[in-house]
């Protein structure tokens, strides 16, 4: 065994899942902090919390060697007043409550590591976005990352070093975005979406996974930390990947107007496909992480088999 303990709070998501199947083979114990208790699985077993006050799940973080937040309302709905005050509560206030439980711990998590999110930077179609350089946008979604964020770094925990993992879309084989744009494809509808122009930042399933080992044992990084794949693609050239590698040729395109008509008979928002998300993971790089899919064919190709 390598680690002692990891802890996933909120880890019952498609993140969550591939992070307990990947610590549970190099720790001693995995501890899932969810509002529903699940039988044991080996060494991964469930202790219930509710995200809103302390309890006897406390204790776990104990001597942990990471504690990951995944906590969040899904952003794929409408943003109505309702919605929108559900999306931020779920984000700040478990991660206000992860904050005050750490400082009172004896022996707290040596790594807490927040998921957030690159759609807080800027529409962008002229450079990528990186941690020094890059600018904040503006918009619902941006503002739902700077509430996020400030409430991740307003604890002070010496004890307990911090990252914002700024997180790109996750493609993989079972959930997230993948599947469905897989299923346009199938169904002759896998051509661009609105102009086709608008970057997309994305990131390997593996990558995502072996970027949070791959920081629990480089204690010299903290604060801000890009997760994406260091070669963004276009969304016209995204589809085109999964054409590609799924064996069609052709794939009719969606112009805003039906993305917008689309979006309000699923109950989604367009912005979630038509903001161009050009973001670049320097820390990552400048610190030597090799990403084992960096490009878009060779992530395609894998998650397709």
């Amino acid at each position: 065994m390598i680690y002692r303990k990891i802890i996933l709070a909120g880890g019952n998501g498609y993140l969550g899942g591939l992070l307990a199947q990947h610590f549970s083979a190099l720790a001693e114990e995995v501890i899932i902090l969810s509002r529903s208790l699940q039988a044991a699985k080996g060494n991964i077993k469930t202790v219930l919390w509710n995200g809103k006050t302390e309890g006897k799940w406390r204790k776990q973080l104990e001597n942990a060697d990471l504690l990951v937040n995944l906590c969040g309302k899904n952003v794929n709905c409408r943003y109505t007043p309702k919605n929108r005050e559900e999306i931020i509560n779920s984000r700040v206030i478990p991660t206000r409550l992860l904050g005050k439980t750490i400082i009172g711990l004896t022996n707290p998590p040596k790594l807490w590591i927040n998921i957030t999110s690159a759609t807080i930077y800027r529409h962008a179609e002229d450079r990528p976005q990186d941690e020094y350089t890059g600018q904040i946008g503006d918009g619902f979604s941006v503002d739902v990352c700077k509430a996020w964020e400030s409430s991740f770094f307003e604890s002070e925990t010496p004890q307990t070093r911090k990252v914002a993992l700024r997180m790109g879309i996750v493609l993989g084989k079972t959930d997230s975005a993948f599947p469905r744009l897989l299923n346009l494809v199938r169904f002759g509808l896998g051509g661009k979406q609105g102009s086709g122009r608008q970057y997309v930042n994305w990131v390997h399933e593996q990558d995502a996974v072996r970027t949070i080992e791959w920081l629990l044992n480089n204690d010299s990084i903290s604060g801000v930390v890009n997760c994406t794949s260091p070669h963004a693609v276009t969304n016209k050239v995204l589809m085109r990947a999964i054409r590609k590698a799924y064996g069609i040729g052709f794939g009719l395109p969606a112009p805003e107007w039906l993305l917008a008509i689309g979006a309000r008979i699923i109950g989604t928002e367009t912005e979630l496909i038509l903001k161009s998300r050009w973001v670049k993971p320097a820390v990552l790089l400048e610190h030597g992480f090799g990403f084992k899919h960096a490009t878009i064919d060779d992530a395609v190709q894998e998650i397709l088999g």
